[in-house]
């Protein structure tokens, strides 16, 4: 029975069935008095807000990470990371390589599909250099980051936060174990002035949001010219991005005293790079997100709705989608009837796709704002920040996240699941059906347009 199940079930549907299901046991096991530190049981909405914010590699939470849960209830949040920023199916192969089993064809579709691949050709080899890179990135950030948690924090303890700060960097979760009863949503302000910390967590932010697919056609081709067209719109894109939001936060917080306006010419810099970085969905903050002037606030929501890159640990609307759109304005804009990227034609199809998304996307996440602000009588621009950071699985927080309402959580686990799993995935598991051609095809029709 199980079996013809499995195989009435769509890659897509495998996708988002799976997701739903990590998070279901997740919140099972963050319920049990063995996850919190008080011993006692957590109650089923706290539970669920925070393993969907684990599995979706989000950040946002209702309590604090370090001050609520015990030894075991991070460890279970560090694994919810782990398969959420790789993708269940991933875990599943890894599993299945370790112990030199087959893959089947269905788990190659499955897997290709989750990584956005229009085949499952190569994808044994793409895995084992998804495993192999992943361990290998997290391995020496977990490194770099123990020499200065060992410091502060003893041997064993610092190496724990090492880890675990390397695995929720590289897998853009933005969790972190800082908080103290006293400030139990610190994140990591204290190191906003330390190169080491900021960096190597920059470094992971960024490896984790370009993509599994991108690093291997970077390691296989080595030059850019010589890439794909996907692996070059992300490169250009996540630079264009970066190089932007930093310049912008510089700009609108350089004279901002409860941001950059107190720190030395160096430590502004790298304040305000580390701020450009953690937007692309990584949830750490090194200043006070609260504190950010009303067009550092827009930027933020604009490229927290952006997120990452497709195929990596990142969530939003993604980079590629924002490139197609901006392609398809400037030949609009030049009368050109076709879009073009690095001599390559891009097809309608995709075109089609990046408007869905982004139509989707900016409509759930206004409505999402619409609605709390509504029923939390709170300011729409505190709300949108708090919607657009779940959908783009972000993590960052005015500040506003802890104090909602169960009905607001509701909607910002739903928006995080959105993020993460996919508006178009979710979308044609749900609506489609056995594909059939068309009984008609209507005569085409001219509409105005501007």
């Amino acid at each position: 029975m199980f079996t013809k199940l499995r195989n009435n079930i769509s890659q897509m549907q495998m996708i988002a069935l799976g997701f739903f299901c990590i998070i279901l046991i997740g919140t099972l096991l963050l319920m049990t008095p063995l996850a919190s530190r008080a011993g006692t049981w957590t109650d089923f909405l706290t539970a669920l807000f925070t393993s969907t914010s684990a599995t979706c590699v989000t950040g946002l939470v209702t309590v604090s990470t370090a001050v609520h849960w015990s030894l075991f209830g991070k460890c279970v949040i560090l694994l919810l990371i782990q398969i959420g920023g790789l993708g269940f199916m991933s875990v599943m192969t890894a599993t299945s390589l370790l112990l030199r089993r087959t893959i089947t064809l269905r788990e190659r579709m499955v897997i290709g599909a989750g990584f956005g691949l229009d085949s499952s050709g190569g994808i044994v080899r793409l895995m084992r250099r998804v495993l192999v890179g992943t361990f290998l990135f997290e391995g020496v950030g977990a490194a770099l980051l123990s020499i200065r948690f060992v410091q502060q924090f003893g041997p064993l303890r610092g190496v724990g936060m090492g880890v675990f700060h390397a695995v929720s960097a590289f897998c853009n979760g933005g969790f972190d174990l800082m908080g103290t009863p006293d400030d139990p949503f610190c994140s990591l302000v204290h190191y906003a002035e330390d190169p080491l910390v900021s960096l190597t967590i920059m470094a992971l932010i960024v490896l984790g949001g370009l993509g599994f697919f991108v690093w291997s056609d970077v390691w296989d081709h080595r030059r850019f010219r010589s890439l794909s067209l996907h692996s070059k719109l992300v490169l250009a894109m996540s630079g264009v991005l970066l190089g932007g939001g930093f310049l912008l936060t510089l700009l609108f917080e350089w004279s901002n005293p409860a941001t950059l306006g107190g720190m030395t010419l160096p430590h502004k810099l790298l304040a305000a790079a580390f701020q450009s970085v953690t937007l692309r969905t990584a949830g750490f903050n090194t200043i006070d997100e609260s504190a950010l002037t009303g067009p550092s606030q827009a930027v933020a929501c604009v490229l927290m709705l952006i997120g990452g890159s497709p195929g990596s640990t990142a969530g939003g609307l993604k980079t590629v989608t924002v490139a197609v759109l901006a392609l398809s304005a400037v030949s609009a804009l030049r009368g050109r009837t076709s879009v073009t990227a690095f001599g390559r034609t891009i097809e309608p199809r995709s075109i089609m796709n990046a408007v869905a998304l982004t139509v989707i996307g900016v409509t759930i996440s206004l409505g999402g704002a619409c609605v709390i602000a509504f029923i939390e009588n709170a300011p729409m621009n505190l709300c949108l920040y708090e919607t657009a950071s779940a959908f783009g699985t972000v993590g960052l927080t005015m500040s506003l996240t802890p104090s909602l309402s169960a009905v607001s959580h509701i909607m910002l686990i739903v928006l995080m699941y959105f993020g993460r799993v996919g508006v178009l995935t979710l979308g044609v598991a749900v609506f489609l059906r056995r594909s059939e051609p068309p009984k008609l095809k209507f005569p085409s029709g001219n509409v105005m347009i501007g």
